[in-house]
């Protein structure tokens, strides 16, 4: 019977995995065919994995996570949400959870490390793949300013809205 169960559970964080899969691959096919949405469609199907995680646990947000890039990146007309899902705004939530278990000094300072190495990786691609032209010196620095600002604010939301569904809406949407 506790195999049965076991198998029960399995078949449905499965189907729910392919579900929020599905939902985030939506997701970036609008920030494709709306160019000004690519990263806030990229944000938004983050908050698929977030679900993942909180809900499944184990290996069911890994699968969301590449399920959802790899579709995107097939299936998008313009691959750049799909860029930016797969460089970081896709794993950041399952490394989010366990960095937030460290010294807050200690979690903050990898926090901005592995971003500023996606975001890096997100301007060489945007250069050398996708040819988007070379911006001023002055420009790019801005830029890189701008992107750790956003950051901070974008990791600041996320976990606020962790919280929020936590206290909230945990409860209507639990699927154990």
């Amino acid at each position: 019977m506790k195999q049965n169960n076991n198998s029960k559970k399995k078949t449905k964080y499965i189907a729910v995995s392919a579900i929020l899969s599905a939902m985030g691959v939506v997701l970036l096919y609008f920030g494709s065919l709306i160019e000004v949405l690519d990263l806030s469609m990229a944000a938004l199907a983050s908050m698929l994995v977030i679900f993942a995680v909180i809900e499944m646990g184990g290996i069911y947000p890994f699968s969301v996570y590449f399920v959802t890039g790899l579709l995107a990146l097939i299936l998008l007309p313009v691959k750049l949400p799909a860029v930016y899902y797969l460089i970081f705004a896709g794993y950041y939530p399952i490394i989010k959870e366990k960095l937030e278990r460290l010294h807050f000094v200690l979690e903050w300072i990898i926090k901005i490390v592995v971003f500023n190495i996606a975001f890096v990786a997100v301007l060489l691609i945007s250069k050398y793949v996708f040819a988007i032209p070379d911006e001023t010196k002055f420009m790019m620095t801005a830029i890189y300013i701008l992107g750790n600002i956003v950051f901070v604010i974008y990791d600041i939301a996320l976990t606020r809205l962790i919280t929020f569904y936590n206290v909230k809406l945990r409860h209507r949407f639990r699927i154990k």
